[in-house]
């Protein structure tokens, strides 16, 4: 049973809460800005020193007798929507689901375990998305500008189409060692050091490399290389299955080799664990990783910044938990003090979710305590297994 989309049990509750942060939104709004027109970032003082602007001090002068005036203002207003709001948030659920309804049916993700086995893809960060005037105490600015960014560049580089190159090696050629293969192998000492810095040697294609064959994805293309080089590369949408006689995959960002363009940077770095034998290649790279099935961002505390990125994501991943939290006054077991934001924990799965639950930390002390941080469990549909049973998926992500 899929969970129900809104937090609120019906539509009149729902409704009410609505009016009620709809009134303490103005006054909330001009304490942000009587704040944040004090506090500069380094950014923002260095544009000014370059540009040679004299009117900042009249700037801030100015700016803060009138956001002052306009809070008091509406104080009397966010102050009727608190008594109407706060009381509100003792049958809130403590999170937001949202479905994409117009996501197609291939976009929704789902495994089949062949062999017992399914590989997934997990993605956690730390956004800081606070109230502008707050996130300027951590130097940084205009989180709605930031949040917008973030999600465009998450779903792009989500939803980019992956390469995939197959190389067929010459019949006298058997498997390439590590020493041959298409990616250089260092033996590092270090434990997760950069020691040396190192290309794909890709001019080396007389045999193949002994790597695992990845399940094929909707928006992949394949390039086939022939051994003889006497035909040109073909490139063609990739099939669901890999014949098992294929020599060799190599996966590959796309735009990976293209280092010479601007805001696309690529290195490739090897480390070596205590005890491994082989070097593990990693790679830095300025697109967002693409085979992402479960992502879990920290700190979007600021609810418009979690609206825009639950709009910018919500396409590409299609189940959005949001806005996770309590607020207000709870009871002493569930939290111990009055809680001004959220968890700040923010959930997109391409996996319909079937259950989650919040458990906020009770014991949280100094600035902390003004944040409902805890941990969020969900359970999730990832397909049917060799049974066509229903395989479900259990996760848990914390503030």
């Amino acid at each position: 049973m899929a969970l129900r989309l809104s937090p609120f049990p019906n539509v009149f509750l729902a409704g009410l809460h609505a009016v009620g942060w709809a009134l303490i939104l103005p006054c909330f709004w001009f304490l942000d800005r009587l704040i944040a027109v004090c506090k500069s970032t380094t950014l923002e003082r260095i544009k000014r020193q370059e540009q040679e602007c004299y009117l900042y001090p009249f700037q801030v002068f100015f700016g803060s007798i009138i956001f002052f005036i306009l809070f008091l203002v509406s104080a009397p207003v966010a102050l009727l929507g608190f008594l109407i709001w706060a009381p509100l948030q003792a049958c809130r659920r403590p999170f937001s689901y949202h479905i994409e309804t117009l996501l197609p049916l291939e976009r929704e993700a789902r495994h089949n375990f062949e062999g017992g086995k399914a590989t997934f893809g997990f993605v956690t960060a730390n956004l800081c998305l606070l109230p502008d005037s707050l996130a300027r105490f951590n130097n940084l600015g205009h989180t709605q500008r930031r949040a917008t960014t973030i999600g465009k560049c998450i779903a792009q580089g989500v939803s980019r189409p992956h390469i995939r190159i197959f190389i067929d090696s010459p019949s006298s050629c058997g498997t390439l060692s590590a020493s041959s293969s298409l990616f250089h192998t260092t033996n590092s000492a270090g434990y997760g050091a950069t020691d040396k810095q190192t290309k794909p040697a890709v001019n080396d294609t007389s045999g193949s490399v002994d790597r695992e064959v990845p399940a094929a994805n909707p928006n992949s293309h394949v390039v086939h290389i022939p051994c003889d080089n006497t035909k040109e590369p073909a490139i063609e949408p990739a099939i669901e299955t890999v014949p098992p006689t294929t020599p060799a995959v190599v996966n590959m960002n796309q735009n990976s080799n293209q280092h010479g363009e601007a805001g696309d940077w690529n290195v490739d770095l090897h480390s070596q664990g205590p005890g491994e034998g082989d070097a593990v290649p990693w790679e830095i790279s300025s697109l967002f990783l693409a085979n992402v099935d479960i992502l879990c961002l920290e700190e979007v505390f600021d609810k418009r910044a979690a609206w825009k990125l639950r709009d910018a994501l919500g396409p590409v991943f299609g189940h959005i938990l949001y806005d996770v939290g309590v607020y207000a006054c709870q009871t002493p077991v569930c939290c111990s003090s009055f809680k001004f934001f959220n968890s700040g924990l923010f959930l997109a799965s391409r996996f319909p979710v079937l259950e989650a639950q919040y458990h906020c930390f009770p014991n949280s002390r100094g600035e902390d305590a003004l944040a409902a941080k805890g941990l969020l469990c969900a359970k999730v549909l990832i397909g049917q297994n060799h049974k066509q049973e229903k395989a479900k998926g259990k996760f848990a992500v914390s503030s």
